[in-house]
Parts: C-alpha cells; sequence; structure tokens
C-alpha cells in the first residue's frame, strides 16, 4: 500500500509540476482538475468509468468512493441501461459493443493537457479513443471520441456521439435556449423529473443553439449557485439528451443527432465526433457565460482578428433591398463615412439575375445591368472615402431560376420521383458532392480575387429538406448531412486561408445558425432578423448568456412591431451593447437625426473595447423585471459600462417587486478603488457601488442610459 501510495505521488509530481490539468492519480485513474471542477476516471474491471464530474473537493487518492461505475462510453451491448453514445454494426449483424481497455496517454499541445485513452471490442476491429483537454482558466473540459475500423469489413456506425456526462445525486432543472426566425434565443427552463428530455436539431437550423445550463432545483440567482454547463462545437444537426434516473443520477450526452443517418466506417478510417465541451462553476448562470464568454474569445475565434476591434458596420439592405445600383450605393457611402461608419456593406441584389428572391442565386457574378463597370470602381470610391468593402452571398442555396441550376439540377439535395421542397423560392446544394464543393471555391474565390472586399456575410436561408443524393455510393447515401458539413468547413478554411484578412459573418434566417463549430470559422453572427429594439433586448439579453459580445452583431432600423415609436438613441443604445450596425435607409435622415448618429458612434468607439472584451454581468433580466441592465467591466477593473434599458414603467417599486429598488448595485468592481460615472462630480468607492449601488437613471418606458464609469 504504502509503495504505490509513493508512486502514485511521484506521478502527480510528474504531471503537475509540469503544469498539465490532468493528475494520475494511480495506475489507470485520473483526476481532471481546474480550480472550481473536478472530473473523475479511472478502468475498472478493464472498462472506462466516469467517477465524479462537479465541485472540487479535498480527497484522498486511494479513496474511489466516488467512482459509480457508470461507463464513460456508454454503449450499445451488454447490460445496455443507460443512454450509449456509441452503437455500431457489423458485417455479420452483431449490434452490441463491448469495450476493453486498451492503453493511454497523456500529452500536452498549445499549453493545454490531453488526455487519450484507448478502448478496443473485445472482438472485433473496432477502436475507440476518447480525448479529454482540460482549459482550467475557464473551468471547462473539451471531449470528444476517435472511431477507427482496425480491420478489413465496414461498419456501420447508427450513432456515435461526443460525450456522455453524469452529475452528482440531486434534483436538477434545466435552462436552454430555442426559438424560431424572428424570435430567437428564447430561454426555456424545465425540470428534470425522471425520464428523459431532448433538445435537438434536424433540419440544419437551430435559432438557440446548443448550449445548456444544469443546476438544482430552486437555485435562481444569476450570479451565485452551483451550475453544469456545455454545448457542441457543431454547424449541422445535433441532440442533448438529460436523463433523470430513479436513483437521481443525471446522465447529460450531446452529439451528432443521426436521426436518418448513419457512417459506414470504412477498412482504415476513423471517424472523430465534434468537440462536446463542458464545465463547472459555483457562480451561477452569469459565471457559466462568463466563462463561455473567455474561452470562445480565446479558443474559438478566428485568433488573426480577435484583438481587431470590429468594424461599425452599415449594410444597405433595409434601405434598399434588391433595388440596387452603383449611384444609390455611393450616395448611403457618403453619409455613412459622415456618422463614422467603418465597414460599408451591401446587401441581397448585386448578382445576375437578382431582381427579387426568384432568381440568380448560384450565378455569382456581377449584374451588368446594375454595375454595368463591375464592383471595382464603386469599392475603390468607398475604400477613398475611409471605409472598408463588404458584400453578401449565399453559397449553399439556388434558385430553380438561374444559370448553375438549368445546368446542373442533380447538384442539389433530392430524391427521386418526390418533389424538391423550395423555401424563400430556393433550393440547397448538395454541398457533400465534391463537383459542388469545387464550384463554389471556384466562384467565391474569384469574387475575392478580382474585388477589394473584406468582409463576407454568408447566408443560408432554406431549412434542409429531401436530404438525397441519387446515383452515389449506396454506402454513402445517409452521410450526406455529415459529409455536407464537413464540406462547408473545409470550405471556409480554405477561403479563409486564401484570403486571411476578410472578415465573415454567419447568418441563416438570422440567428439560425449559431454554434461553437461555425464561430471557429466566423468572426461573428447575425443574431436575428427581427430588429424592433424591445424584441432584440430580449434576444440579446439571452444570448449574452452563451455567447460573447463581440459576436453578437445588432443593426439599428425602423421596425416598430409594439407601436412605442422607440427614439434613434434608443435604437442606438440597444445596438451598441455588441457589434454596432446600421440597416437605416441614411438618405432619409434628417440632419439631427444624422447629428445623432455621429455622436452615437463616437460614443460607442469609446466604449467598445470594454464591451467586447470585459467581463460581463446581466444585473436586472427583462424576463422578470420590466427592464434590462448589463454591465460590463474590463478585466484591470478600471472601467465599467452600463447599459440601462427601461421597458414597462408601470410596476412601481414594493415589497411584490423588488427589482425597483431605486438603487441599483454594481458586480465585480473593485471594492479598494475609487469609482466617478462620466459626468458627475460624485466619486463612489467600488465597495459603496456594490453594496448600496447607486440611484437608477430611468422611470419613464421605452428609455435607455449608457452609464460610464471610471477608477478614479
Amino acid at each position: 500500500m504504502k509503495k504505490n501510495m509513493i508512486i502514485a505521488v511521484a506521478v502527480i509530481a510528474i504531471f503537475y509540476s509540469a503544469g498539465a490539468q490532468v493528475k494520475q492519480i494511480a495506475e489507470k485513474n485520473w483526476s481532471l482538475e481546474t480550480s472550481n471542477m473536478f472530473y473523475k476516471l479511472k478502468v475498472s474491471n478493464n472498462r472506462l468509468v466516469n467517477g465524479y464530474y462537479g465541485p472540487s473537493f479535498s480527497y484522498s487518492a486511494e479513496n474511489t468512493s466516488y467512482f459509480n461505475g457508470n461507463d464513460e462510453v456508454p454503449v450499445r451491448g451488454s447490460w445496455a441501461n443507460k443512454t450509449p453514445i456509441l452503437e455500431a454494426v457489423f458485417k455479420d449483424g452483431t449490434r452490441d459493443l463491448d469495450l476493453r481497455y486498451e492503453s493511454s496517454a497523456i500529452s500536452k499541445k498549445d499549453g493545454y493537457t490531453i488526455l487519450q485513452v484507448d478502448q478496443k471490442d473485445a472482438y472485433y476491429p473496432l477502436k475507440v479513443s476518447s480525448f479529454f483537454r482540460v482549459i482550467p482558466e475557464f473551468d471547462m473540459i473539451e471531449k470528444w471520441l476517435e472511431i477507427s475500423n482496425t480491420g478489413n469489413e465496414v461498419i456501420k456506425i447508427e450513432n456515435a456521439m461526443s460525450g456522455s456526462l453524469w452529475l452528482p445525486q440531486g434534483a436538477y432543472e434545466l435552462t436552454h435556449l430555442s426559438g424560431t426566425a424572428g424570435n430567437e434565443f428564447q430561454p426555456q427552463t424545465t425540470l428534470l423529473t425522471q425520464g428523459i428530455k431532448t433538445i435537438q436539431s434536424r433540419d440544419f437550423k437551430t435559432y438557440g443553439a446548443s448550449y445548456f445550463s444544469v443546476r438544482l432545483q430552486g437555485e435562481k440567482d444569476e450570479h451565485i449557485g452551483a451550475v453544469w454547463y456545455g454545448q457542441l462545437h457543431y454547424s449541422g444537426n445535433w441532440r442533448s439528451d438529460f436523463e433523470s434516473y430513479s436513483n437521481d443520477r443525471l446522465q447529460i450526452i450531446s452529439g451528432i443527432n443521426f436521426w436518418d443517418t448513419e457512417k459506414n466506417l470504412r477498412p482504415g478510417e476513423t471517424f472523430t465526433t465534434p468537440i462536446f465541451s463542458f464545465g463547472y462553476t459555483p457562480n451561477g448562470t452569469g459565471g457559466a457565460a462568463q466563462n463561455y464568454a473567455g474561452y470562445i474569445r480565446k479558443l474559438i475565434e478566428p485568433q488573426k482578428r480577435n484583438t481587431t476591434p470590429r468594424p461599425v458596420i452599415y449594410n444597405s439592405w433595409y434601405a434598399t433591398e434588391f433595388n440596387i445600383n452603383e449611384q444609390q450605393q455611393l450616395d448611403l457611402a457618403k453619409i455613412a463615412k459622415e456618422v463614422g461608419v467603418e465597414m460599408f456593406v451591401i446587401d441581397d441584389g448585386w448578382f445576375k439575375g437578382r431582381v427579387d428572391d426568384k432568381g440568380g442565386l448560384g450565378d455569382w457574378t456581377v449584374d451588368k445591368n446594375k454595375f454595368p463597370n463591375g464592383l471595382s470602381p464603386m469599392i475603390k470610391k468607398i475604400n477613398d472615402m475611409g471605409m472598408k468593402f463588404g458584400i453578401w452571398v449565399e453559397p449553399e442555396m439556388v434558385n430553380p431560376n438561374s444559370d448553375l441550376y438549368r445546368a446542373h439540377p442533380d447538384w442539389v439535395l433530392h430524391f427521386n420521383n418526390r418533389p424538391r421542397t423550395t423555401g424563400r423560392n430556393q433550393l440547397m446544394l448538395n454541398l457533400a458532392r465534391e463537383d459542388v464543393f469545387n464550384y463554389l471555391y471556384q466562384s467565391l474565390s474569384d469574387l475575392l480575387k478580382n474585388n477589394n472586399i473584406s468582409y463576407v456575410k454568408w447566408d443560408m436561408n432554406k431549412n434542409l429538406s429531401e436530404p438525397g443524393w441519387p446515383g452515389a455510393d449506396p454506402l454513402i447515401q445517409r452521410e450526406t448531412r455529415l459529409r455536407y458539413i464537413d464540406n462547408l468547413y473545409k470550405l471556409i478554411d480554405k477561403l479563409s486561408a486564401a484570403f486571411p484578412n476578410v472578415w465573415i459573418e454567419s447568418c441563416s434566417s438570422g440567428g439560425g445558425r449559431v454554434d461553437l463549430g461555425i464561430f471557429k470559422r466566423t468572426d461573428a453572427a447575425w443574431v436575428s432578423d427581427n430588429i424592433d429594439p424591445l424584441d432584440r433586448i430580449y434576444i440579446q439579453y439571452a444570448y449574452l448568456g452563451a455567447f460573447p459580445a463581440n459576436t453578437m452583431i445588432s443593426w439599428t432600423g425602423y421596425y416598430d412591431f409594439h407601436g412605442v415609436k422607440p427614439s434613434l438613441d434608443f435604437r442606438f443604445d440597444v445596438a451598441m451593447s455588441g457589434v454596432l450596425g446600421i440597416g437605416n435607409d441614411m438618405t432619409k435622415w434628417t440632419p439631427k437625426e444624422i447629428e445623432t448618429a455621429t455622436q452615437k458612434v463616437a460614443e460607442y468607439k469609446q466604449i467598445r473595447e470594454v464591451v467586447h472584451n470585459g467581463d460581463l454581468y446581466r444585473l436586472a433580466s427583462p424576463f422578470e423585471t420590466g427592464r434590462s441592465v448589463l454591465q460590463y467591466n474590463s478585466k484591470d477593473k478600471n472601467e465599467s459600462v452600463i447599459f440601462c434599458y427601461e421597458l414597462d414603467a408601470r410596476l412601481q417599486g414594493s415589497s411584490a417587486y423588488p427589482y425597483r429598488n431605486p438603487n441599483l448595485k454594481l458586480i465585480g468592481l473593485d471594492a479598494h478603488k475609487n469609482y466617478q460615472f462620466e459626468g458627475e462630480k460624485e466619486i463612489y468607492s467600488g465597495d459603496q457601488l456594490m453594496k448600496t449601488g447607486f440611484r437608477y437613471p430611468l422611470s419613464k418606458a421605452t428609455t435607455s442610459k449608457i452609464l460610464k464609469l471610471k477608477a478614479k
């Protein structure tokens, strides 16, 4: 016993002194650790089992009582009483798996420790490697599988998800995001009683992303309390299951949704599942939001522009729609320059045959009727004004009324003898095909090569339908969805490598493609086509619970769905809490409106560093309080920007509505520093602002105020 303990201590010293985040407690026994979280694994009876996932604690290496015996990679087979994440069928019809431990390794890449544990089927030539990368500064772990066929015959994979998690015994509730076009990112909270709760996507659209948080039932504080959280890094169909068992154990699984999908693993082939990132925080859902924001900014977003301020965008869609021409755009550009815009973007309607949404998609050449001299002369004039130029594309779609479709009707997703269902008069190209991939790369690279384009708004409007590939090898017929996403990623990656300075915006009928798979390749997302400022406050508040502000594009515009006639100041204040854009027809603005816009853009440029890269605290929820308050703190706690939005002033302060307290308490300041609001004489201590607060500045509905606080 003593000898074993000495060996264990020596191993710990070897790995931990090197800055590793994986402790090897003993042979075949590991602890993945951050400052607030433990994730424990070991090999038991030749199987890799999950021991514990939750808050860190003092423990003895000899004590393994926290191990529950649940497989780290639950499979279909043997005692199949837990939801499997891996299901396979072998050539002889056997559909059970029996995974046995083979080997393990600890390595380091990009400053982070990775644990690899290999398992093999006891009889058949299937190898499963589990990977764990620990991200200690954000209390997170990344998990994925590599599934390899080491034999000579095809193995059919019917389900291959990225990971299974087990929470400590308890009664939990789930919060996730859902929605639809124009009403994205709506938070939903569900008590997890015995049984399964499933959230998923089956049509390539997700208006709430795969983000989830789980906490003990009854805990409500935004900034305090145990929270388990995670999301999948994938832009295709995904599924997460939350199954509560009779012993009060909660299993969480997440990965690709294999509904109507399979992977035929050929001899020598390896299939890698998407990353499933997850974590734990004692700091409530706000702590989870901060962790994900930091993680996305540091490890997910394209790093080549990560420190570059997101530009102020003007997009001409709401000003022109399809009625677009050079002089009209230049007239808008002159005002945009005056206001302070940095990126001028033309939207739909610039390419051949595009007079409405019924034609032209797929033919990515300039419409000479609208731009007789091409785009370059206009782009040069815009560049000479001091602005960069961007353009809208929708590469994955095609109109039946297009040269591309007339030449290649077989290039769209379809089934023989079945209708081809259109959406917005378009069909979806089968990007799983290499000829489609090559066509799109060539078309888009020619566009970028021949024009000084600095920004691409990449749209994707149609939902997936008829995911067929007639004439393809039968082994890949039901791999179409998988191959589509693989080639989508490959296409964007190849374009980004060829044009590294081009910003890319993800758009999909608004927020239909917002996930960590696409954010690995794009710089920001169009969160919703709904630019009514009141609706946007709700959408943006929930979005910021899962993603950082520097990924959230928000425009000013004319929408007023609630008849409240919001002021231009209010519209700007709403849009300034993320990446600021303008979508108005500025040629119709009054001189006063242009003056207001100019002042607001200048104000935004002063605060965007804190907004984009600071720590966010959501102080008041519009879903609960009739107001929304967002506080962004700089990392050094010397600056704070507070967005206050008053939505409903009818509820006056009382014991029934404690949020109507006339004082607003801030969070995350330095208690020992003194602070001053811009434009005010009074000095506050950080301790005072956090414990007693200051007088909330608004009392009238549909009003807003941005407060700037600096340390003295």
